[in-house]
């Protein structure tokens, strides 16, 4: 009997059994330095906890982030002709060129903090299929789109923020978490860009319309990812995979790019055990997600704007928790005296 012919989703499948693990004596190392430090045990808080993320997944005692990079994902969806948006699909494309020229919110958070920022353009012109009366990608197109995402990461990097542009893809994200999660349209659906009353409800009818439509056919995550998600949210799919092989931790952005993290984590939970919330966003949803995921945001600024900004804010602090572990001065080097036993 012949093998059964495999289908590009498996090679998606083969690669998450490859995945790395932790390297628990980086973690251990952190841990004794930590103690050494010029401060009370615990006084950090979270920070010296992202100082141990980051340990075990770089596999280096002593962390760092000295190149950062911030990418964001661009992508247009079909959907938005069912008037789901409150701004017009062109935006699209004028954000790509606010980006080139540096004029959006992300490129001073990059400049600010010191992080590389990198733009994708997938396909931007071409919106994907209406996911209310068909696939938004078929099972080629899905997977070649997360080895595009993969690449994003080819020219190096220590830290990687993901965050995504596109109109209507908050559209995309809550069609993607009914279908994962189940519940009602209402409850994953939010006013994403300033939805009026009358939006709101057209686009909760276009999560229940994709998602009676597809029916039965999203029982496998990434079935969901083809048939409902974006190009960007493959995409930050396949980045995210790629830094789990390459030892980079992940800092993820707000409600659609918790989306393409939703989707591995369907797949397998460790699949995220590399990346963590960069914030909470204000789209309603998103903390009911991140619990699912068991990820505590580090930043609740009440954002919603995407492009990986929260993210990118998160990656500051990031940054901070490496440079504090690795140069404070120990109680030795600095001759304080330690706590009494």
């Amino acid at each position: 009997m012949s093998d059964a012919v495999s289908s590009p989703f498996d090679d998606i499948r083969r690669l998450i059994t490859t995945m790395p693990g932790p390297d628990e004596a980086a973690v251990e190392a952190v841990r004794m330095r930590d103690r050494q430090l010029t401060k009370p045990a615990g006084s950090l808080g979270r920070l010296e906890w992202v100082a141990e993320w980051l340990a075990a997944w770089q596999a280096k005692p002593v962390p760092s982030v000295d190149r950062p990079l911030v990418c964001v994902f661009a992508g247009s969806h079909g959907v938005t002709a069912k008037g789901v948006s409150a701004f017009p699909s062109e935006v699209n494309r004028q954000m790509l060129e606010n980006f080139a020229a540096g004029g959006a919110a992300i490129n001073q958070i990059c400049a600010a903090y010191g992080l590389g920022f990198k733009v994708f353009d997938l396909a931007i012109d071409m919106p994907t299929g209406d996911i209310t009366e068909g696939d938004a990608m078929d099972e080629k197109a899905c997977v070649a789109t997360m080895a595009f995402g993969m690449e994003a990461i080819a020219g190096g990097t220590d830290l990687l923020a993901i965050g995504e542009m596109g109109i209507g893809n908050t559209t995309i994200a809550a069609a993607i978490y009914k279908a994962l999660y189940g519940g009602s349209a209402e409850h994953w659906v939010g006013r994403g860009t300033g939805l009026d009353d009358e939006g709101l409800k057209r686009k909760v009818a276009a999560v229940e319309a994709a998602i009676a439509h597809h029916g039965d056919n999203l029982k496998d995550p990434l079935e969901v990812l083809r048939r409902l998600g974006g190009r960007e949210i493959a995409a930050m799919a396949g980045a995210i995979l790629a830094a789990r092989l390459q030892r980079i931790p992940v800092v993820l952005d707000g409600y659609v790019a918790t989306a393409a993290a939703a989707v591995l984590h369907a797949i397998h939970p460790s699949t995220l055990d590399h990346c963590i919330a960069g914030h909470l966003s204000a789209e309603g949803a998103h903390q009911d997600v991140l619990g699912r995921l068991g990820k505590i945001p580090l930043l609740a600024l009440g954002m919603r704007l995407g492009e990986g900004s929260g993210a990118a804010l998160a990656a500051g602090l990031v940054k901070a928790a490496a440079a504090i572990h690795r140069d404070m001065a120990t109680f030795g080097q600095a001759g304080v005296s330690e706590r009494l036993s």
